[in-house]
């Protein structure tokens, strides 16, 4: 004889609808065999984890993660994003294309010195006085130019140096304190 208690309650039938079906034998089987398998994967999933903790750590495998090697280009650009050096890789990119950006003529006289991100300031050195007073004239267009090609804002004032006097020599022939032909330049 079976108790009453012993089997599961059945909710109340309610006048006029059809009647719940209870789970037969395939459908239990199919419950517990889902329970089984999940059981099973949490019990794998926590012997690997022990596993991968004794060998010291986790090991790249078949599957692409993190720590899987990259090409070259795609390690430097995820490198300049994390640092934020996004606008000094800018500008030292244009420091490279020089002369395609100011034309030949001006760049065979004009050369890029350095950038201040800080002060967004970018510094040309010219090899004559002359060509320092042209290159302040066309200043304002290249700023322009530089801003349209790196973004607004990027260059807000270019700095033009003329050329520099040669270097200081030291030795018997000169005076001490002299500046040398450094009042000629510049």
């Amino acid at each position: 004889m079976t108790d009453p208690m012993d089997q599961p309650a059945r909710p109340p039938a309610v006048p006029g609808a059809s009647p719940v079906p209870e789970p037969s034998g395939v459908d239990l089987a199919r419950v517990a065999l889902r329970a089984a398998k999940e059981q099973a994967r949490a019990r794998g999933a926590a012997a690997q984890q022990k596993k991968q903790a004794r060998r010291g750590g986790l090991r790249s495998g078949a599957r692409a993660d993190g720590r899987d090697p990259l090409p070259l280009g795609a390690a430097i650009n995820r490198l300049i994003t994390e640092r934020g050096w996004e606008t000094p890789a800018a500008v030292g990119g244009v420091m490279g294309r020089w002369p395609q950006m100011v034309g030949p003529e001006v760049a065979q006289h004009c050369e890029p010195q350095r950038y201040d991100e800080d002060a967004r300031v970018l510094t040309v050195r010219c090899d004559s006085t002359a060509w320092a007073t042209q290159l302040r004239l066309l200043a304002p267009q290249l700023v322009a130019r530089l801003n349209a090609d790196l973004g607004q804002g990027t260059v807000k004032l270019i700095k033009v140096m003329g050329p520099g006097g040669p270097p200081r020599r030291y030795g018997q022939l000169r005076s001490p304190g002299s500046t040398g032909p450094g009042d000629t330049y510049g």
